[in-house]
């Protein structure tokens, strides 16, 4: 359960290593296959029938709605499906007319949108000939108001990204998830795993991987897991992905291998391996890397064999051949102009190095493997790599996933990209760092570079200097402009609650990020509460950056978040959340040109005389540019 407009990277990466390496591999995505299942007109009558059996006095408004309009969402969820998969674009017309959806309690949403003086509360954000997009934002409310009665009438953890998120997340015990998985499937769980024994019947496996990135995917895993198991017992299954690298890496609850017999840690391509030898009777369960397993006194026992990584340069190229391709949704769901490339539009997700160049960051997982061991492969081969691709998929939009795209890799790309006359867009992330002039700015987006986003986090040079960013609020300044001016869309990820940070600390943030803006810097940005993890600096020094940790309750299962005390005179007693709302206020409003020219001061809703006036020049910004 990740987003629906592009398949999640991995099983691609893995799909295509396995295959170079002889052994016969493919790939579904059950996510998506869930989704078209439950959305369609079949499935919206399998929901009225479950939602029918609940009492009156359980369902919920969305229920309600969606009783009361049930004709009308049965007519239009296949034509609206269609428009969201590029196969009817001429339904736009009708759709964005507004007389067409049955519009719900998410479409209130409109009415806090700024009306331009037209009358459309839409006409701000997508203008006169925004008709497609602004007909993609109004089905995705549409799909939301669904999703909302799917959570309301069947599974109060349903959602389409972060799906019974809360059994998983920083779960110190498995006691939830089993006692979830315990229940009899309701009409989501039969749902999935009716699609799950199918893959199973049409691909006859041996062994099934299962890719868990995020903790609104592990719900699912364990679901298809366990109806494998109890229908083909004789199928191996193993776990992996990003939520298991961070969360389970001190596992030691023998339960979850009733659902999964092997979970392996970090690069999926050497523990793959091993496993595959130790199935096929080439070696011994001790030889195996990065995994766990349960022994034979029911016990959780993790082995980790020494072997060499397999090199970056040689994981092979990702291959997306068994994937619906044109069966993904093209959503627009938030009208910010970078998140919405995550939502609208199917992008090839590709890696330029494996880890991160810098990998200094006192908020970063800087003592984990995704981040920690920095390899790169050649220009060459990345460019020979995306040429497969685009053949393959026939797409040539690029997302390159990593933590911080390295400039020297990017430069010998883009170089490589446009020696060869290779036509491609794509995007990443990068550290703001003084090596992107203004010169390669212009290289980058000569090469197809279409957006870039980047780390200001808390916007103060003393906060930036104690999380290691190494970075200044000028240098962010001067590269945020050179890809501006080279016609780059350019995004800030903002931070606040860092240890330390006082009011004035984060009023003056904003009035940086409000020069950003003024000055063309920046077109988007969002902020994000600080959150600590066991695996960064800050989670394993604490002292160092003046905080307490709170201690985690005892438990055998996920362990990553940590909340911490910050007893300094500087951070004690901080309302950081009420100045989130501020600063997420602030910020939605500069990137749609309101309320730039306002002392920032305005933005929050603090008790009069506790709001500081900036120490920031107005012109700070403007006097730090070329």
């Amino acid at each position: 359960m990740t987003q629906l407009n592009t398949p999640y990277p991995s099983t691609a990466y893995l799909t295509g290593f396995l295959r170079s390496r002889g052994i016969n591999a493919v790939q579904e995505d059950l996510a998506l296959a869930l989704v078209l299942a439950l959305l369609n007109r079949e499935g919206l009558h399998a929901l009225r029938d479950a939602v029918l059996a609940l009492a009156e006095a359980d369902r919920t408004g969305p229920v309600n709605f969606f009783l009361d309009h049930f004709a009308a969402y049965a007519q239009s969820i296949d034509p609206v499906i269609a428009f969201l998969q590029g196969r009817d674009s001429t339904l736009s017309h009708r759709i964005a007319g507004r007389g067409f959806l049955p519009e719900g309690a998410r479409f209130a949403a409109l009415d806090a949108y700024a009306d331009d003086g037209t009358g459309d509360p839409l006409g701000w954000a997508f203008g006169a000939l925004g008709q497609q997009d602004r007909a993609r934002h109004l089905a995705t409310l549409y799909l939301n108001d669904l999703a909302d009665v799917l959570r309301d009438g069947v599974d109060e953890g349903f959602e389409f990204v972060r799906y019974a998120e809360r059994l998983a997340a920083s779960q110190p015990s498995f006691d939830a998830l089993a006692e979830a998985l315990a229940q009899p499937p309701h009409f989501i769980d039969a749902t999935l795993e009716r699609l799950a024994l199918q893959a199973m019947d049409q691909h006859q496996p041996t062994l099934v991987l299962l890719s868990v990135p995020f903790p609104g995917s592990v719900y699912s895993a364990f679901r298809i897991a366990q109806c494998i198991k109890r229908a083909h017992p004789h199928i191996r299954i193993a776990l992996g992905g990003g939520f298991v690298n961070t969360e389970l890496r001190e596992l030691k609850d023998p339960r979850v291998f009733d659902h999964v017999d092997f979970i392996t840690l970090d690069g999926g391509e050497r523990p793959l391996l091993n496993l595959i030898e130790h199935l096929q009777g080439q070696r011994s369960a001790q030889r195996l890397v990065r995994t766990f397993v349960k022994n034979e006194a029911g016990q959780v026992q993790y082995i980790n064999l020494q072997e060499p990584e397999i090199a970056f340069e040689d994981v092979g190229t990702p291959t997306w051949d068994g994937l619906p391709l044109h069966d993904y949704l093209s959503l627009l769901d938030m009208l910010n102009p970078m998140n919405r490339l995550w939502s609208d539009g199917r992008w090839n997700k590709l890696t330029v190095a494996h880890g991160c160049y810098w990998k200094k960051c006192s908020f970063c997982d800087v003592s984990l493997d995704y981040i920690s061991r920095y390899e790169t492969a050649s220009a060459s081969t990345l460019v020979d790599r995306i040429e497969q691709i685009v053949a393959e998929t026939g797409q040539t939009g690029f997302h390159f996933v990593d933590e911080a795209a390295p400039p020297k890799a990017l430069k010998a790309l883009a170089e490589e990209l446009l020696r060869r006359g290779v036509q491609i867009s794509w995007w990443g992330n990068i550290r703001f760092e003084k090596t992107f002039t203004p010169e390669l700015c212009e290289l980058l987006a000569q090469s197809g570079c279409i957006a870039m986003s980047g780390g200001l986090e808390v916007a103060s040079d003393r906060l930036l200097q104690l999380m290691k960013k190494g970075v200044s609020v000028e240098q962010v300044a001067q590269v945020t402009k050179g890809f501006a001016d080279a016609g780059v869309l350019v995004h800030a990820y903002l931070m606040y609650g860092f240890p330390t940070q006082t009011v004035q600390d984060t009023v003056d943030a904003l009035e940086y990020v409000r020069q950003l803006f003024e000055n063309g810097c920046i077109h988007s940005g969002f902020f994000h509460r600080f959150v600590c993890t066991v695996h960064s600096p800050v989670g394993l020094n604490p002292a160092d950056y003046g905080v307490t940790l709170v201690p985690l309750p005892e438990g055998d299962f996920a362990k990553n978040d940590v909340a911490f005390i910050d007893p300094t005179p500087l951070g004690k007693g901080i309302d950081h959340d009420l100045l989130g709302l501020g600063l997420k206020k602030a910020i939605y409003n500069f990137m749609h040109g309101v309320g730039v020219e306002n002392d920032v001061r305005s933005w929050f809703e603090l008790p009069k005389g506790q709001c500081p006036k900036t120490t920031v020049q107005r012109n700070r910004i403007q006097r730090a540019l070329p």
